[in-house]
C-alpha cells in the first residue's frame, strides 16, 4: 500500500503520516533506531473529550485507549473484509472497533475475562429479550462461600449477585449459556463496581477497579458510607438500553456480519497458532506497561463473578520490572505480529511515558519491530490537553504517560 521511491526517505515516510490528518500541522522530529532516521510527528490526532465514539464501547476497562486510537488507523489503512487484530485485546476496543467499521476481527488476551467482555457486543440484544430473561433469573438462593463482600454490597445486591452467577455458570455447565445470558454476564461484569449509583456497589474508586477487601473497608470509613441496596436488574437493564444507544442500521449490519467469523484467542501472545500467518492486515494494540498497572489485582471481583480462577491468570500476565525485560518479552510478540501480518500490513504499537517521563517506550520498540523484520514507518504522538480519567486518579496531564498515546507504525514488505 506505501511505496517509498524519494531518495530520501524521511521525507516519503513523513508525507505518509501527514495523511493521518486532515490538517497536517504538528511538530516533527527524528528518531535513530538501527541506523535509520525515523520521523515522529505530534499532535492531537482524535480528540480528547469524552464519550465521542459508539455507546457500545461504554465497557469500562483499567488501562484501556479511546475507541478513536484503532479508528484512525483502521480506517487509513484497511479495507472493508480485512482482517484487523489486537494481540492484547482488553476490554476489546479494537475488535468492536473493527467490527462496527465492517472489517473482520481476530483478538487475544491472556486473561479470558477479555472474550467476556469482547464478543457479546458484536451480538447486542434487544433490551426487551434482556428483560424477559432477567425476570427468568432467581433473586436470591444461591449457595454462600467464605468470600466477603460485605463492604462492597448490601446483603441483598450480594444475593442477587450471587444468583447471576450460579445462573451463568450451571448453563455453562450444562451447555445452555447462550447469546442473552453472556450478554448479562458482561453488563453485570461491568457494573459489579464504581463511583455512582449505576454501580451495584457502594463508591469505590473507578475506573471499575475492584479494590481489595481492606481497602474497600477504608473507604468506606473514612466516607462515612455503607452499603445501600442496588437493583441488579434495574441496573442491567438500564446499561443495556445505554449501550445500545446509539446504534444505526449500518453498524448492526456490519456487526452482524463480523460476529460468525470473530476469533477470539486465549493464550500468550507469542504463540497464537489459531491465526494464520499472513492474515492480517493491520495490528492495532497496546501491551502491558511494565508494572504500571496491576491488571490481575483489578480484576479479582470480575474474575471470580465470571467463574475464573484469577491467581492462575495471573501467573501468565507479563508485568516487566525492567525495561530490558520488557524489551525481551516484547521482541517474541513482534516476531509473532510479522509471522501473522500480510505483505503490505501493517502494526499500530501503543505505548506510553512511564516512570515520569524518564522512560519512552516507543523508542524501545522502534528497534524491535525493526529487528522483527517489519520496516519501521514513523511515530505519532497524540497530544491531549484533557483527560476524564486523568483526573479521576489525580494525574496531571502527559505526566505519566498513562493519559497520551505514543504510537510506533510499522508495515511489512
Amino acid at each position: 500500500m506505501v511505496k517509498l521511491k524519494s531518495k530520501d526517505p524521511f521525507q516519503a515516510r513523513q508525507a505518509f503520516l501527514e495523511g493521518f490528518a486532515e490538517d497536517p500541522d504538528g511538530l516533527w522530529s527524528e528518531v535513530v533506531a538501527e541506523g535509520e532516521r525515523i520521523p515522529r510527528w505530534s499532535r492531537e490526532f482524535w480528540t480528547s473529550r469524552q464519550r465521542q465514539a459508539s455507546s457500545l464501547q461504554e465497557v469500562s476497562y483499567r488501562a484501556c485507549y479511546k475507541p478513536q486510537l484503532p479508528r484512525l488507523f483502521i480506517e487509513k489503512l484497511t479495507r472493508p473484509g480485512e482482517r484487523v487484530y489486537d494481540p492484547f485485546s482488553g476490554r476489546g476496543t479494537t475488535a468492536l472497533e473493527a467490527a462496527l467499521l465492517g472489517r473482520e476481527v481476530a483478538a487475544n488476551d491472556i486473561n479470558p475475562l477479555s472474550e467476556f467482555l469482547a464478543r457479546p457486543r458484536l451480538t447486542p440484544p434487544d433490551p426487551a429479550d434482556v428483560k424477559a430473561r432477567l425476570e427468568a433469573i432467581p433473586r436470591n438462593g444461591a449457595a454462600s462461600d467464605e468470600l466477603d463482600l460485605s463492604m462492597f454490597y448490601h446483603s441483598n445486591t450480594e444475593a442477587e449477585i450471587r444468583a447471576l452467577r450460579a445462573w451463568f455458570l450451571e448453563r455453562e455447565q450444562t451447555g445452555e449459556l447462550d447469546g442473552l445470558d453472556t450478554w448479562i454476564r458482561m453488563v453485570a461484569t461491568n457494573r459489579l463496581t464504581g463511583h455512582s449509583p449505576g454501580f451495584f456497589s457502594v463508591y469505590t474508586l473507578p475506573p471499575n477497579q475492584a479494590l481489595s477487601a481492606a481497602k474497600q473497608v477504608e473507604i468506606n470509613r473514612q466516607r462515612e458510607q455503607v452499603p445501600d441496596y442496588r437493583d441488579t436488574r434495574a441496573l442491567v437493564l438500564e446499561k443495556t438500553r445505554q449501550l445500545l444507544s446509539d446504534l444505526d442500521d449500518e453498524m448492526r449490519q456490519n456487526l452482524a456480519r463480523a460476529a460468525p467469523g470473530a476469533l477470539f484467542l486465549t493464550g500468550d501472545a507469542r504463540a497464537t497458532q489459531g491465526l494464520d500467518s499472513n492474515s492480517v492486515q493491520l495490528t492495532v494494540t497496546s501491551p502491558p506497561f511494565l508494572d504500571v498497572v496491576q491488571y490481575a489485582a483489578d480484576n479479582w471481583l470480575r474474575c471470580w463473578f465470571c467463574g475464573l480462577d484469577a491467581e492462575v491468570i495471573a501467573r501468565g500476565i507479563t508485568m516487566s520490572r525492567t525495561v530490558e525485560a520488557w524489551a525481551e518479552t516484547m521482541q517474541g510478540v513482534l516476531r509473532e505480529l510479522f509471522r501473522v501480518t500480510s505483505p503490505g500490513g501493517f502494526i499500530a504499537f501503543e505505548v506510553g511515558e512511564v516512570r515520569k517521563g524518564t522512560v519512552r517506550l516507543e523508542e524501545v520498540v522502534l528497534p524491535l519491530g525493526i529487528r522483527a523484520g517489519f520496516y519501521p514507518m514513523g511515530i505519532l504522538v497524540n497530544e491531549q490537553s484533557f483527560t476524564k480519567t486523568a483526573n479521576i486518579w489525580g494525574v496531571d496531564n502527559n505526566a505519566k504517560g498513562t493519559n497520551s498515546n505514543r504510537i510506533a507504525l510499522f508495515q511489512k514488505g
